[in-house]
């Protein structure tokens, strides 16, 4: 606590003295820095496994979702992401692997099953991908891509 008052003191007279600061003085502001360090990794892999057996590895950071990477590395997916994440329709549906379903950092929601509910070739591990967020634990993961797509806003 004193530490901070002492710190709280000297960045005023600093502040109010800038001119005359040093750069040990900088260095030393930095080093009591609270923010949070950045990630060691922000860029993480996918890989898209379309159902004519294609694949398409594509790139994105830790905190886009799935459908941020497809719109953002202009993947051509047949429709994917019509609604542009509102889940009002199911055309980012894609089917995970067991184990990586598993360990998806969020579960789905009621108004997420309701869209996959629409959606072709539903199985046990369907997700909307608009609705997951990458992290670095999923970073080099593959996800299946259905042959077709249902829009539920069209029905």
């Amino acid at each position: 606590m004193a530490l901070m008052q002492r710190l709280r003191s000297s960045f005023f007279v600093l502040g109010t003295n800038y001119a005359k600061w040093t750069s040990s003085q900088v260095i030393l502001a930095r080093a009591v820095s609270t923010m949070q360090p950045l990630s060691k990794k922000n860029e993480v892999t996918i890989t898209f496994v379309k159902a004519n057996g294609e694949r398409i590895k594509a790139k994105g950071k830790v905190g886009d979702s799935i459908l941020d990477i497809v719109v953002n590395n202009d993947i051509d997916l047949n429709g994917y992401g019509a609604c542009e994440g509102t889940l009002t329709c199911s055309t980012c549906h894609l089917i995970f692997p067991k184990d990586v379903y598993d360990n998806l950092p969020a579960k789905p929601t009621d108004e997420e099953n309701d869209m996959l509910d629409l959606a072709q070739e539903q199985t046990d591990t369907s997700r909307l991908g608009c609705q997951i967020t990458m992290t670095e634990e999923l970073d080099g993961i593959e996800v299946r891509v259905p042959a077709g797509i249902n829009d539920a806003r069209v029905s």
